[in-house]
């Protein structure tokens, strides 16, 4: 499985799974230190989720951490810069 990020805004992504919308992250709170949360859009059954999600929201404390966690994918922008 290939996860691939969108940047719509700072501190927005989509979260792309072999080329489709399957989820979002995105940044909490408006001071540092921020957490990430990556989230799924469907509220699929464990057994369907895709791995490595076990539930529909993960925490992190960076977004280094996060995209770790995804198999560092691949960052683009919306903009096409």
């Amino acid at each position: 499985m290939t996860y691939s990020l969108i940047q719509l805004a700072p501190g927005a992504y989509d979260l792309l799974l072999n080329g489709e919308v399957m989820g979002s992250v995105v940044r909490n709170g408006s001071q540092q230190p921020y957490t990430w949360t990556a989230e799924l859009l469907e509220a699929l059954p464990r057994s369907k989720r895709p791995a490595p999600f076990k539930e529909i929201e993960h925490d992190f404390p960076t977004l280094e951490e996060l995209r770790n966690w995804l198999g560092n994918p691949a960052v683009k922008s919306n903009s096409g810069k």
